[in-house]
């Protein structure tokens, strides 16, 4: 979220108090992410410890903090967990929003801060452990599994027909309205694709797992000691593992390598491991593809944003530039013979 919501930041204050124990100082909004349902905040505690304050609206699994609880205590330093409230919670309530309190952690995500090839080996290491690693149904039991469903590709359909009829007012609603007429047959050929691609899933019997489900360069964080963390875990889903692999040599894991220096530096700390191109080539679709329906609800649902809304038209733009997502998911759908 670019712009602060409508929230009150003494309600805040006294939410960090009463349910952590938490004395602030000091509390500030901090314009980050693309999600309209997620903010965050830094907080200086009147001891001068800054901690990091996330607020999240809508759905929400306590997995999303259970799990890197749970990584972390088995010794992955790659997390960074919640803290608990002092009834020993990992998050609060402040209507409409649940409330997650870190430590602070000064650091760049990997558009900003390329990776080197040693974190990037790291990385592959890391998701290979939270991959392979034996977390308790008991902390899972409510996580999503992946259906394949038509949901974001309906959404993109309908969005697709309102704009040849309908009529718009808002400067964002109208540029992005402009865009999508004419991308329409390419947009639909994303969706046709990724209709085909699903069917044939769905008649296979891959092994599904619990998977990060976002695990780009925005969430690839790199503190000043050159720390790395894996961040944002509010999209977990049980999936096949191309649901994460989909992510690297796709162009969305950072700067500072080409997209096939990015697979062979990562695989060498994942490891050998078999991966269905036909699974890649579905999960890139439909991450652009779902993009395109959230940032349509965003802008043609609702007139809130701001910056948000100026940001969310851009970033479903970008996916159409030369040599980004959608070039490269075609380049995957041709990688294998049907």
């Amino acid at each position: 979220m670019l712009e602060k919501p409508d929230l009150n930041d003494d309600r805040l204050v006294a939410c960090l108090q009463h349910e952590f124990g938490l004395v602030v100082e000091k509390i500030a909004f901090l314009p980050l992410g693309a999600d309209q349902n997620t903010a965050v905040y830094r907080a200086i505690a009147a001891n001068g410890t800054p901690y990091f304050v996330k607020l999240r609206r809508g759905d929400f699994d306590e997995a999303s903090v259970a799990v890197p609880k749970y990584l972390s205590e088995l010794g992955l330093r790659q997390i960074i967990p919640s803290l608990s409230t002092q009834r020993g919670q990992l998050w609060a309530s402040l209507s409409p929003y649940r409330v997650i309190l870190y430590p602070f952690v000064d650091g760049r995500h990997a558009f900003e801060a390329p990776l080197s090839d040693q974190q990037r080996v790291e990385f592959g290491t890391a998701l290979k452990r939270f991959h392979t690693a034996d977390i308790p149904a008991t902390v899972t039991n409510n996580v999503k599994r992946e259906k394949f469903s038509s949901r974001w590709r309906d959404t993109v359909k309908s969005f697709l027909a309102q704009v040849e009829r309908a009529t718009f007012d808002d400067p964002a609603a109208v540029e992005l309205a402009v865009f999508l007429r004419s991308k329409r047959d390419e947009t639909l050929e994303l969706v046709k694709r990724a209709d085909q691609l699903a069917v044939a899933l769905r008649g296979q019997t891959p092994e599904f797992i619990l998977c990060h489900g976002d695990i780009h360069g925005w969430n690839l964080l790199i503190d000043d000691s050159n720390n790395l963390y894996m961040v944002d875990w509010d999209t977990l889903i049980i999936a096949p593992k191309e649901r994460d692999l989909m992510f690297v040599g796709s162009g969305l894991g950072g700067r500072g390598h080409s997209l096939e220096e990015e697979e062979r530096l990562f695989y060498q700390g994942y490891g050998q491991t078999r991966v269905n191109p036909m699974a890649i080539a579905y999960y890139r679709y439909e991450r652009i593809i779902e993009d395109i329906a959230v940032y349509c609800e965003q802008i043609f649902l609702s007139d809130e944003g701001g910056e948000d809304r100026k940001q969310a038209v851009e970033n479903l733009k970008s996916n159409f530039l030369p040599n980004n997502t959608i070039e490269i998911a075609y380049r995957a759908d041709t990688s294998f013979i049907w």
